[in-house]
């Protein structure tokens, strides 16, 4: 027979046995499960250990993923390059000038006899007539091929980030009686995973033994409420739910597609793949049946295959589906980006319109009115050039390179954040982040190194600044303390050994958990061997710590009988609940009022003053027999349900202080932020006092200023109006000089976060970023413009919600996001500087050209090029720089504040009346200041390419390119060339086009309407080119207030 690792290959329960049992519920699950002789038999049959878990062999895991599957949900394959280029192929622009382009193309071969024209149509006009068709075409397919090929990368680059992110999905798996993270794709059926508040489940399993845990399934079943989860009564746990309070141990029996949420994403792909065909197959049947009343929307949807396949994920399917949509409105800058482009797309539109209506008015005017000839069909080819010139008109109009430029700018900052701790989950948030005016930072971890060392204790009346000996310490309260402390914390908490001799142990798990284990350790005991003795199997109840109770409960059995409740928490609440404490000599004695008020005053107080974090140790016992006077007696056992009576009347044991260094990098951070113009707010759980003394350390508050500190009850007490409901004029008295909020719930947070967001009190309006580990965090980070995780120590609730994962879990590294934001922002308005110059320019020189000459001095090919040199070449020169310290000595933008500042359209116009001045000068009296033959009116006489023409088209791309230097500076600095050797990109894109206009020039010919320049009209050219850099110095001395407010309003 065949084995592995010792085991027969054959398991004692299939796939198909185990995908059933997880469709079950509740009771239901519990009697199947016992039907199998309960969970301990399920982990015979899988041959794997509740407490050893897995071999880890490799040839075990392999055999598995044969088995039952790998954890893994095929993503939907990409996008193919054909298909990019055909949906860039459907532009209705490109598309009219597609068909445009033909027909040009056509009647380029169509010459019928006529004696009357001959003598006025060039030979090569004739012979290479089909050039300029052919041109527009070849342009048109570049066009497409760089908008595909851009698709094709970001598409490419989103996948690599999505797989980053997967890839840093780690879960705790107990193998070999060890507990390891690993990656969640490496987790397979047999595994025994440890599950605490705030995970994200892997996979689907049966609960072995659970603590108070509550789940959130509404990812599954739409069901908002969370679900109580207990081997007894619910013990079915399914993958993609949220832990929102508790722990426990489950078995895996469901990975991958086989899993219930990789089920319906199945039923999903399949569901859509017949959508699509059944669209597909009903366009057909409407061709053919047009005078048929239209089909509805409900024939067409063809949702009736996910219903009729499995009835159960009907809902599911709607809830699974939208998981990953509505995280947020558009984006600040995509907003006004849209409010831009539609604007510029009507004015384009008209200005095109105008165009082709004035020419084709001009060409019959002319030919039938004043010439009184008769309609020939050689004239159809006339009117395709002019529709050609008013369809070019628009795709230079149209900013279709604006999106180019914005996913340039951010596919390359998001790919070099990375190197700077910020993991980018939504790309819209890095150039959100370059308008933030507040963050609302966490404490803990972000300002804070997370590093958490008890400092002082208060132990029996005895104050220490140092760890006391144990042998000090009366050994029946040392003892408990010890008990208290290593049973009452999360056992994923632990103490492991240095990696290196040089290095300070490594912390494990809930930090403040492990200081207190450190505490342990250092008093010369050893918390393992408690735990060993008193596993979690055999707790009788836990009460979790979550952001309410600010406390942790575990009750055990005593050895005497009867219970033991062991609690740890904020000391101020704990306190609260004591009844008793021991004191000098370990006496016990009654816990007064008075006593409770002079602790506060001489030991909390002091301590939270030098910033630490204090937290009360203490317990409660529960006797059947004779109780003593700070136990309780119980016939039967406690109501547990009832936690308020529970968790009372408790014996104080210690009081320890715990210090949780501010990070050095921070006070610079804060001060840079400052600086930049951005308000950094402190929201924390902390006592007030812990919370100032960081604060002042931080910088985020200095002293004598007057600034606001407020705990979450005072905070509530001042925006909540008498029915308790938030108002917002009470709120905008509060959140402008808040700078900390302590003893904060997430609730407090959330409303903060929504309120600056929805406040109009700020000129600008603000823009919040807001950072988060908990679980409780979530509708924070969605709410806040951007939202930051720590990727230490943040919950996988928390990295679900957010916008930018914090790798490093340090302040520093939001200051750097900052920095890349703004360096976004700023690269896409240097782009729309240079942009929208060239696209007034070009526009109104086709324009005036069709009116005053009945011809526009820019061909369509010629316009195409230029086209492409601001769109695809300019978008890659401008939005690829990299940010600079200086970036952080101005103020945010805002929400409102237009995208085109004042300074910029100053730039704009200034130019833009510049280059027509020297365009409409060579158009109307060029061929006489250089001696050369007029272009005007040549086109209608048939002729070919002209130097006047020429000499035109070559001073409008020289004073374009040389445009783009200035362009690189938005905010009227004078030296447009700091820093240019920084981007390779720019000066190769630069150099590259430059060597192409001349070749284009001298060897374009009839494909791009030119002549061959002599060296002496090349110097003039550029001697107008090199005018915009002097033009540039002069509009920079222009004062901006000058400027119209209403020419920025974009």
């Amino acid at each position: 027979m065949a084995t592995i690792d010792g085991r027969p290959t054959q398991y004692g329960i299939s796939l198909k046995q185990l995908r059933e049992l997880m469709e079950l519920r509740g009771r239901e699950g519990v009697t199947k499960v016992n039907s199998y002789g309960g969970v301990q038999e399920i982990c015979k049959k899988l041959y794997t250990s509740p407490s050893e878990g897995l071999s880890g062999s490799a040839a075990d895991i392999q055999h598995r993923r044969d088995t039952f599957g790998s954890n893994l949900i095929p993503p939907k394959p990409p996008k193919t390059f054909l298909q990019l280029v055909w949906e860039a192929l459907q532009d209705v622009t490109l598309i009219i000038l597609e068909v445009a382009a033909l027909v040009s193309l056509g009647l380029s071969f169509y010459h019928p006899a006529d004696d009357e024209e001959k003598p006025l149509i060039d030979e090569d006009e004739a012979k290479y007539g089909w050039i300029e068709g052919a041109a527009i075409f070849i342009s048109v397919i570049l066009v497409v091929i760089v908008t595909a090929s851009n698709d094709y990368s970001k598409e490419k680059q989103f996948r690599g980030l999505q797989s980053r992110i997967e890839g840093e999905h780690k879960f705790s798996v107990i193998r070999q009686g060890e507990v390891k993270q690993i990656s969640v794709a490496d987790i397979v059926v047999g595994d025994i995973c440890q599950i605490k508040y705030g995970d994200l489940l892997p996979a689907d399993g049966i609960l072995i033994q659970s603590n108070d845990l509550k789940v959130d399934e509404s990812s599954l079943t739409g069901e908002s409420d969370h679900v109580k989860k207990g081997e007894s009564f619910d013990p079915m746990v399914l993958s993609g739910t949220h832990v929102m309070e508790g722990s426990g141990k489950m078995l895996v029996t469901a990975v991958g597609v086989n899993s219930q949420a990789g089920i319906i994403f199945t039923l999903l792909g399949a569901a859509v793949d017949q959508q699509e065909q059944e669209i597909k197959k009903m366009k057909k049947e409407a061709k053919k049946q047009r005078k048929k009343k239209s089909l509805t929307d409900e024939e067409i949807t063809g949702n009736s295959h996910v219903s009729a396949a499995k009835p159960e994920p009907a809902e599911n399917h709607h809830a699974v589906s939208h998981a990953p949509e509505g995280k947020k409105e558009k984006s600040v800058l995509q907003a006004k980006l849209t409010k831009l482009a539609i604007q510029i797309g009507y004015a384009g539109s008209t200005i095109a319109v105008l165009t082709v209506i004035i020419l084709v008015i001009q060409f019959c005017v002319t030919t039938f009115y004043v010439q009184g000839k008769s309609w020939k069909n050689t004239y159809a080819g006339d009117l395709v050039r002019h529709l050609i010139i008013g369809v070019t008109v628009l795709v230079v109009a149209v900013p279709e390179g604006l999106p180019l430029a914005v996913t340039l700018s951010l596919a390359y900052s998001v790919k070099k954040m990375m190197k700077d701790n910020n993991l980018v989950r939504h790309l819209d948030a890095c150039e959100t982040m370059g308008n933030a005016t507040a963050i609302c930072s966490d404490k803990t971890g972000t300002l804070t190194t997370n590093r958490m060392t008890v400092v002082q204790s208060y132990i029996c009346e005895k104050m220490s600044k140092i760890t006391p000996q144990f042998s000090d310490i009366p050994s029946h309260v040392g003892n408990l303390m010890v008990q208290a402390i290593s049973i009452n914390s999360a056992y994923t908490s632990r103490i492991m050994p240095a990696q290196e001799p040089t290095d300070l142990p490594l912390q494990v798990g809930n930090k403040t958990e492990c200081a207190l284990l450190g505490f342990v350790i250092a008093l010369g005991m050893n918390y393992q061997t408690i735990r060993d003795d008193q596993p979690e199997e055999t707790f009788t109840r836990v009460y979790t710590f979550n952001s309410v109770r600010k406390s942790m409960s575990t009750a055990i059995p005593r050895k005497g009988g009867g219970y033991r409740l062991f609690t740890k928490g904020a000391s101020e609440i704990i306190m609260k609940k004591c009844a008793f404490i021991y004191g000098r000599e370990g006496h016990l004695e009654k816990f007064t009022k008075e006593m409770q008020e002079r602790l506060v005053k001489n030991v909390i107080e002091p301590m939270a003053c030098d910033g630490l974090r204090t937290i009360c140790i203490a317990y409660r016992d529960f006797v059947p027999g004779k109780a003593e006077i700070n136990q309780v007696h119980i016939d039967n056992e406690p109501n547990w349900d009832d936690e308020e009576n529970v968790v009372n009347n408790l014996t104080c044991l210690c009081i320890v202080g715990i210090e949780d260094p501010v990070r050095p990098e921070v006070p610079e951070a804060i001060r840079k932020c400052q600086k930049a113009g951005i308000t950094v707010r402190m929201v924390t759980g902390d006592n007030i006092n812990t919370a100032r003394s960081i604060a002042l350390k931080c910088g985020i508050l200095k002293p004598n200023e007057d600034f606001l500190i407020l705990e979450g009850k005072e905070f509530n007490r001042r925006i909540r109006d008498s029915s308790g409901e938030v108002q917002q004029h009470l709120l905008d008295k509060v959140w402008p000089r808040l700078r900390v909020l302590a003893r904060s719930s997430p609730t407090d947070k959330y409303t903060l976060v929504k309120g600056i967001i929805d406040s109009k009190a700020s000129v600008s309006r603000e823009v919040v970023a807001v950072t988060g580990d908990g679980t409780n965090d979530g509708p924070a980070l969605k709410k806040a413009d951007v939202g930051f995780a720590m990727g230490i120590a943040g919950t996988d609730v928390a990295k679900e919600a957010s916008d930018i994962i914090l790798t490093d879990d340090n302040f520093s590294s939001i200051v750097k996001a900052v920095m890349w934001g703004r360096n976004v922002y700023d690269s896409i308005a240097k782009f729309l500087q240079f942009q929208l110059t060239v696209n007034i320019v070009a526009v109104i020189v086709a324009f005036i050209g069709a009116c005053a000459v009945q011809d526009s001095p820019l061909k369509a090919v010629q316009m195409l090029w230029v086209n492409l040199i601001m769109d695809t070449l300019a978008s890659l020169a401008l939005a690829t720089e990299m940010p600079t310290p200086d970036l952080l000595l101005r103020k945010p933008y805002g929400r409102t504040k237009p995208l085109i500042s004042r300074t910029m359209m100053k730039n704009i116009l200034g130019q833009a009346i510049y280059q027509l001045t020297v365009i409409f000068m060579l158009l109307f009296v060029g061929d006489k200041m250089l001696d050369i033959e007029t272009g005007r009116g040549v086109a209608q006489a048939g002729g070919g390419p002209t130097q006047h023409f020429t000499i035109i088209f070559n001073t409008f791309v020289m004073m374009t390119l040389f445009n783009e230097f200035n362009a690189r500076k938005i905010h009227g600095q004078r030296n447009v060339f700091q820093g240019i050797f920084t981007n390779p990109i720019f000066y190769t894109i630069w150099i590259v086009t430059c060597l192409s206009q001349v070749v284009i020039i001298q060897y374009g010919k009839m494909a791009f309407s030119t002549k061959a320049l002599t060296l002496e009209q090349w110097m003039w050219c550029l001697f107008f080119g090199v005018g915009t850099l002097l033009w540039g110095q002069v509009i920079t001395t222009i004062p901006t207030r000058k400027i119209p407010k209403i020419l920025s309003s974009a």
